[in-house]
């Protein structure tokens, strides 16, 4: 046997999209740390059953499993592992093959069975070496077992993680439903009840609501009150009576009233029907949920998130509690294994005690938060609040490029500020839309409908008013009776807002509250580590992507793909991350000669084998000479014959198509917080023009004259971008050889 490190990965529990970037990462990278990689195939019961289920396995084995769903080692539950003696097999074939280090990936449960067999795995080995089943060297030579978990589930439902693997997935699942739901239901004035998972956990549902624009939501933690029924009906009536032609109820598939009875869609569909006389239609999405190809998220996320379980369990010391991986606030982060699973274990217990509130709570203070502003965004009939003894007039509009996401961000912000007292206005194309007074009032039924719309409804424009426009713009602020304005865009609009700061003291004008909210495909705005639109261009350059991937299986040839991002490299990089890419190009890094011609003899090396496809991605502006067509032309040429090569510039496909579920929600949490903020400042009396971000989970407002504080002077960009760290990420994971050493992600921290 190998004095070499050995390493297993098993998937465990039910599947979920995203287990095979884990897969791949924990191979990849236990090869590039010199250490063995095992897949134990079908889970628990693989590691009992031992044999062939017990597989070494290379980089190929890998190899073109990023983009499929479920898991390539199988999954399954396994009775027998609950019971001592199966732990104890399990115990024993491990030790044989000579593992003692396992990242597990699966839910609470499979995690919880992980950490009982390394307590118990010592006296497990002691007996099965009094047995006369395992010699007394191979024991010794394992005295412990180390484990690392990564949770692969799509309820969401761990606490102590804002993400599990599968969730993002799952959600554009039920997102995409609601969608195609809404447009037969609003052809033919009809009410749906989707049903979706989440026995315990209601993130899903409610999520799917906010993002799908539906009228009504059920989860486990907060089971609705006394009198739900006449509500839920009310709900429905008056948003007919409004003008809405559609009808959207979510609910958990797992939820129960505060008598302990089932609220089931059939449940729900007879109380409508006696109400209110409508033949509501039922869809249970099921299993649709757990298939499919992983989103964007579910393969970059997932691949740091088991390169980074791999490392853990490589490089830990004798001794060291079980820890799952997980992500909280935009980091990668190390959790206790028993106590986070006891935590979560708490959120049931609150169920089952009636203490709703405290359930919820667990779940995250965004948890409750989304579920107070889909109370506020689902309503046809808003509450006003007048506490400001008038109604400020608040102007929403767009400048800069054109992003996914703008749409759901104005109804947000209109719907928002209408239940804030505000009279709401819409400016049509930017500030030079502005300018020429194209300026509408903007009711509540006028935005029904954008939560799933691309495009902009209210037009865009990346024109910045030259300093001769000041006036004409201060005038029209002043003919409009203009009290504040969000601006839902790009740099162009922060250039504006930056410009109409500076410029207060001569056009009073434009003393008034003024709120950037971040929106772009570019991710190229300071104090955000996300902008509205970033997700929706990267799973459309994924989507793009894997088809280049697949019309390259039956030749040998190298891809050079263009993606947008002006100088800003996020697209490319994550891009790269999300579709196993060899080679990435950025403005951030650069193109050198030296660069090309190291990538040409590694590509002559990797077509001397099998390989049928090297992908190389282009961020649009990474270099002004090393274009993507002279790339292609000197890797054919100096390919001699061996490959083919092309080039693929996605293009303006990013700007368009409609938002993920993750821009619709990040556009309506945005939204709720520029409303806030004039709010507050129309309150106190003080106006400050400011932009939004999220940073470490949050939204964050920052004062726009310190915008040059966060930029690069020189490239105009924000300073230190996160994503950056994953580069060396993407070299351990696709390029086969590459022993340059490595430092571990910085937003990898350690709790």
């Amino acid at each position: 046997m190998s004095d070499k490190t050995s390493i297993a990965v098993l998937t465990s529990g039910g599947d979920a999209p995203g287990m095979n970037a884990v897969v791949r990462a924990v191979i990849r990278t236990a090869l590039q740390e010199g250490a063995q990689p095992y897949a134990i195939l079908e889970g628990w019961h693989g590691a009992i059953a031992g044999g062939d289920y017990i597989r070494k396995v290379t980089w190929s084995d890998a190899s073109s499993i990023l983009d499929q769903g479920g898991t390539v080692i199988g999954s399954a539950r396994s009775s027998e592992f609950r019971e001592r003696e199966g732990r104890r097999t399990a115990a024993g074939n491990l030790a044989r093959a000579g593992i003692d280090r396992l990242v597990v990936v699966g839910g609470d449960g499979s995690l919880t069975g992980a950490d009982i067999l390394r307590s118990e795995w010592a006296d497990l080995l002691k007996e099965l070496v009094e047995a006369g089943e395992l010699d007394q060297a191979v024991a010794d030579k394992h005295p412990e077992l180390r484990i690392a978990g990564v949770v692969g589930s799509i309820d969401n439902d761990l606490v102590g993680t804002d993400m599990t693997v599968g969730t993002n997935s799952a959600l554009a699942r039920i997102v995409d439903a609601i969608d195609a739901l809404t447009s037969t239901a609003t052809s033919h004035q009809r009410t749906f009840i989707v049903e979706v998972m989440g026995r315990r956990c209601g993130y899903l549902a409610l999520m799917g609501a906010i993002a799908g624009g539906c009228d009504y939501v059920i989860i486990p933690e907060i089971p609705p009150v006394e009198g739900w029924e006449e509500h839920m009906c009310n709900q429905i009536r008056k948003g007919r009576e409004s003008g809405r032609r559609d009808s959207l109820i979510v609910v958990a598939e797992g939820c129960k009233d505060r008598h302990g009875e089932r609220i089931t869609s059939q449940r729900i569909q007879q109380i409508i029907f006696e109400k209110l006389g409508d033949k509501a239609r039922i869809t249970a999405l099921g299993h649709v949920q757990r298939g499919g190809t992983p989103s964007a998220f579910d393969r970059w996320m997932s691949t740091l998130l088991g390169y980074t379980a791999a490392l853990e369990i490589i490089r830990s010391k004798p001794g060291e509690d079980s820890c799952i991986i997980g992500l909280r606030e935009n980091h990668l982060v190390r959790l206790p294994l028993v106590e986070t699973v006891a935590n979560t274990q708490k959120v049931v217990d609150y169920m089952e005690s009636g203490e709703y509130e405290a359930a919820a709570g667990s779940r995250g203070p965004n948890f409750h938060r989304m579920l107070t502003l889909f109370s506020t965004i689902s309503s046809p009939v808003p509450v006003i609040n007048d506490d400001l003894g008038r109604k400020p007039r608040v102007a929403v509009m767009h400048a800069g490029g054109l992003a996914p996401g703008m749409n759901p961000a104005a109804r947000a912000a209109v719907r928002f500020g209408i239940s804030a007292g505000f009279e709401m206005l819409g400016v049509e194309n930017g500030f030079v839309g502005l300018i020429e007074n194209h300026v509408r009032p903007l009711e509540w039924r006028d935005v029904d409908g954008w939560a799933s719309r691309g495009g902009a409804e209210l037009g865009t424009d990346r024109k910045v008013p030259t300093i001769d426009q000041y006036f004409a713009l201060a005038r029209a602020i002043e003919a409009n009776g203009i009290d504040a304005i969000i601006m839902i865009g790009g740099k162009a609009g922060y250039d504006t807002a930056w410009a109409m700061a500076s410029e207060r003291n001569r056009f009073p004008s434009f003393n008034i509250p003024f709120i950037c909210v971040p929106t772009t495909i570019d991710n190229n705005l300071p104090g955000s580590d996300l902008t509205i639109g970033a997700d929706t261009a990267l799973n459309t350059n994924v989507e793009a992507i894997d088809k280049i991937r697949r019309s390259a299986s039956a030749s040998r040839r190298t891809f050079v793909v263009e993606v947008m991002g002006r100088k800003c490299g996020y697209l490319a990089m994550m891009s790269a991350l999300s579709t196993g890419a060899e080679q990435v190009y950025l403005s951030e890094v650069g193109v050198s000669l030296d660069m090309l011609k190291f990538e040409t003899e590694r590509m002559n090396w990797c077509f001397t084998g099998d390989r049928s496809l090297y992908l190389a991605i282009r961020n649009e502006q990474a270099s002004q000479y090393y274009t993507a067509d002279l790339m292609r032309r000197v890797f054919e040429e100096e390919g001699r014959g061996k490959y083919t090569a092309r080039t693929a510039i996605i293009g303006h496909m990013q700007q368009g198509g409609m938002p993920t579920s993750y821009d619709r929600t990040l556009a309506i949490s945005m939204a709720a917080n520029a409303v806030d903020e004039i709010k507050e400042q129309l309150k106190s009396g003080r106006s400050s023009i400011r932009y939004l971000g999220m940073h470490n989970g949050h939204v964050v407002s920052h004062p726009i004259l310190h915008m040059d504080e966060q930029i690069d002077p020189e490239t105009g960009l924000p300073q230190d971008p996160w994503w950056l760290t994953t580069l060396p990420v993407l070299y351990v994971m696709g390029q086969k050889g590459y022993n340059e050493p490595l430092e571990d992600l910085k937003m990898y921290r350690k709790n």
